[in-house]
């Protein structure tokens, strides 16, 4: 199966694909935020960088997808999706002029060129979080270059992330509110996690 974690910045999605991971003994696949070229100029400039960054992860998202394919017989925890970043991140620029009309045009003819060629997920994993949640987490990991993201900017992110996920029907969906979760350091709270993901899967 391929299964995949969605939320905004700062909701917890690379520590559940890795714990979901070590839980389920699947294999795992993460965003690639180290090393990535665009990421720290990108929220310095982001008009200047947002193309560049959007074409950069899409096409680390599409070569995720053909690994994920090359694996028939294992399953595979995916930290984000290819959905995100044309409906929610670029969405997002597009909408509030960091992105020109005709990149994000041209960012989509080449969205649904990729898309069309790859599968949805099995499942999708939604991780709710509002501002104070995302903004803990952010500022719990230290990454320099996201301490100046503003606000409206995961505000809008929210909101983007709300509206794919009533609107999502490719397959299942599982949302989970995590605001009141710590299901890093609480077994507890992944235990409810590990629950939810049952059901979901159909497991006893």
């Amino acid at each position: 199966m391929h299964i995949a974690i969605t939320g905004n910045i700062g909701a917890g999605k690379t520590t559940l694909a890795r714990k979901l991971s070590e839980h389920y003994k699947w294999d795992v696949l993460y965003e690639a935020v180290e090393g990535n070229p665009y990421l720290a100029d990108f929220y310095e400039d982001m008009s200047r960088w947002s193309f560049n960054l959007q074409v950069f992860f899409l096409n680390s998202r599409f070569s995720q997808a053909q690994k994920i394919r090359s694996m028939h017989y294992q399953t595979v925890v995916q930290d984000r999706t290819i959905y995100e970043d044309a409906f929610i991140f670029a969405k997002n620029l597009a909408d509030t002029g960091m992105m020109e009309a005709r990149d994000y045009q041209n960012y989509l003819m080449l969205y649904e060129t990729i898309t069309n060629t790859i599968q949805a997920p099995d499942v999708i994993v939604y991780l709710k979080a509002d501002l104070p949640k995302l903004r803990r987490q952010i500022q719990k990991r230290g990454r320099d270059f996201e301490q100046s993201i503003t606000d409206e900017y995961l505000l809008n992110l929210n909101g983007l992330y709300e509206n794919f996920a009533q609107h999502y029907i490719d397959g299942p969906l599982l949302t989970i509110d995590v605001n009141n979760l710590d299901f890093e350091s609480n077994p507890e709270d992944f235990g409810f996690i590990i629950q939810e993901m049952n059901k979901t899967l159909g497991y006893r």
